[in-house]
């Protein structure tokens, strides 16, 4: 499984920005907690239509410890919005849209 976008090296450009932000959202797929917060994340993109701020990634956390590890996931669901290679934003067990919309506000239309 991987998480980061190989981009091709440009002359005369030290990197290559990623034109949308990706959206890590570590998940038990055995937790309700975790249907919910997809689902709250579904009704935030539907809402404000923004299905594609995010490169969205699903990453299944009890089949990937190592990737949940590297990214020090110590609680599910937890949402990361990553740009280039930094983490930007850590969201853990949001309560409800409300509140991922908050947090996600300065990347939504």
């Amino acid at each position: 499984f991987r998480t980061e976008m190989s981009v091709a090296p440009v002359p005369g450009r030290a990197s290559v920005v990623e034109p949308r932000p990706r959206l890590l959202f570590f998940y038990s797929s055995i937790s309700g907690r975790s249907r919910r917060v997809e689902a709250y994340l579904a009704q935030v993109f539907q809402r404000r239509q923004n299905h594609d701020t995010f490169h969205v990634i699903r990453v299944p956390a009890d089949s990937c410890p190592e990737l949940a590890e590297k990214f020090r996931i110590d609680r599910l669901p937890t949402l990361l919005v990553v740009e280039g290679r930094v983490v930007k934003r850590r969201i853990v067990a949001p309560r409800g849209c409300r509140e991922l919309e908050e947090k996600l506000r300065p990347w939504l239309r």
